[in-house]
């Protein structure tokens, strides 16, 4: 699927044992994440929806 026409933000994770790191791109390459995200769920999905 490439719905990239209507993607407003990439967002990549890298999940580690004891710390995880983010970052979010917009489709033109400008980094707008990029640093370690919350450890809960319902801080990460307000992370997301910043985004």
């Amino acid at each position: 699927m490439d719905d990239s026409d209507e993607t407003r933000v990439f967002l990549g994770l890298d999940v580690g044992k004891s710390a995880h790191h983010g970052h979010g791109l917009t489709p033109a390459g400008k980094k707008v994440f990029d640093k370690q995200p919350p450890n809960t769920e319902p801080k990460l999905r307000d992370v997301f929806e910043k985004l």
